[in-house]
């Protein structure tokens, strides 16, 4: 028969294993909410890690992208500013149509308001843009290179997922098309207002072709890539076509990409270019700046011939100053407008040996008792439209975008 001794120690030995096991129980608890503490942090660390390699590649690769090594030994710093797509949406309203100032071959522009108060223009490339990352990655390189009051200021870009956008400073008066083209807002540019136009984008080119630290054709000048501040002064956007030379040689491309009545005979017909590409396209500009009419579509109902032809009939006529916008007659200067007209006519010459240098252009437009040589032949005047009629040899596949147009040459090439 079984004791009080035996029954208490029975119970005791089976509080003991009770004890046990809730301890072992306890135990393994712990263990497995420990094991999972842990796992959780090295999950969130893990990812923390990748999270903050990707960004830095990210940023390394874009730093890579948009990092020019300094000309002439400089160590200034060279990146340009990358800004946060959420910093972006939240400037512009989220891209609403309220802030759409604009639209190019790149793709649309806003403008947007940083949260500093700086006002901004965003560039975002769109989906069906003819243009692409190397354009965009072009203009970033070049422009982050160049400082000049004639040229537009880049303050970054944004490249996160399919996003590739371009933020400039923001330019209220918008673009010198939007003036000059215009029947009601044209009288807003009287002539001193055009000449200093004038003066500022031959500027703007010569610092380009001469002054700056890379040697740059622009290769798209026309009166839509002219902005215009506050004051209206000019300054020169978009280096999207632009291209770096090293000496004074003519290059030679397959891709000739512009805009109808701003190229030059050589680059149309062979897919020459050179600083002289850029005179062509300034001549073409001072004409248009002048009589305010489009070289592009111009029409007149005594003759076939486009802007530069009528405006070169004017002068071997001796009627150079009929060509003026008439907005202009009571502001203008008869000897300024004239001497105008003719350094217009020398830039735009067929042949590109005979046009000035735009440092040349300069000293025309601001010496103005030098003498000037007469103008020869204009390249492109003899017809309203220009149509490429190269030999049958070659291949043209052309296509035209917002005023832009693509064209691929094969054969000679």
């Amino acid at each position: 028969m079984e004791t009080l001794t035996d029954f208490s120690q029975s119970l005791a030995l089976t509080e003991y294993i009770a004890n046990a096991k809730r301890k072992k129980e306890v135990t393994i608890i712990a263990s497995i909410l420990l094991s999972a503490i842990l796992a959780m942090t090295f999950w969130c660390v893990v990812n923390w890690y990748i999270f903050h390699s990707k960004e830095a590649k990210r940023k390394a690769q874009l730093t890579h992208m948009f990092y020019i090594e300094p000309v002439g030994g400089e160590e200034d710093d060279q990146e340009v500013q990358l800004f946060n797509i959420s910093t972006i949406s939240a400037a512009t309203n989220n891209f609403s149509q309220a802030n759409k100032i604009g639209e190019g071959g790149f793709g649309p522009v806003y403008q947007g308001r940083l949260p500093d108060g700086q006002n901004i223009a965003v560039k975002r490339l769109s989906q069906n843009s003819y243009q692409g990352l190397q354009e965009f990655k072009n203009e970033v390189t070049l422009i982050a290179q160049l400082q000049h009051r004639n040229l537009v200021k880049l303050l970054g870009c944004c490249i996160q997922g399919e996003e590739r956008m371009l933020v400039y400073e923001y330019m209220p008066n918008k673009s010198l098309d939007q003036f000059i083209f215009d029947e009601a807002r044209k009288i807003l540019l009287p002539w001193e207002k055009r000449f200093g136009i004038l003066k500022g984008v031959s500027k703007g080119l010569n610092y380009l072709h001469h002054e700056s630290i890379l040697r740059i054709i622009h290769r798209d000048l026309k009166a839509s890539n002219v902005l215009l501040d506050d004051e209206m002064n000019p300054k020169i956007s978009d280096f999207g076509l632009a291209r770096i030379f090293e000496n004074e040689r003519e290059e030679t491309t397959r891709r000739v990409i512009g805009t109808h009545g701003y190229m030059s005979p050589e680059y149309v017909m062979d897919g020459h270019y050179s600083i002289k590409s850029d005179v062509y396209s300034f001549g073409v500009l001072a004409i248009e700046i002048i009589s305010g009419q489009k070289n592009w579509g111009f029409h007149h109902p005594d003759h076939e011939l486009n802007l530069l032809g009528h405006a070169w009939t004017l002068w071997n006529e001796g009627r150079a100053l009929e060509l003026i916008d008439p907005v202009l007659e009571e502001s203008s200067n008869d000897t300024k407008v004239s001497r105008c007209i003719q350094v217009g006519l020398l830039c735009v010459q067929h042949r590109a040996e005979e046009r000035p240098t735009m440092s040349e252009v300069v000293s025309m437009l601001q010496d103005e008792c030098g003498i000037l040589v007469e103008p020869g032949e204009p390249g492109f005047f003899s017809g309203r439209s220009f149509r490429w009629t190269g030999p049958a040899s070659w291949d043209c596949n052309n296509h035209s975008v917002n005023g832009l147009t693509v064209t691929t040459l094969t054969g000679r090439l």
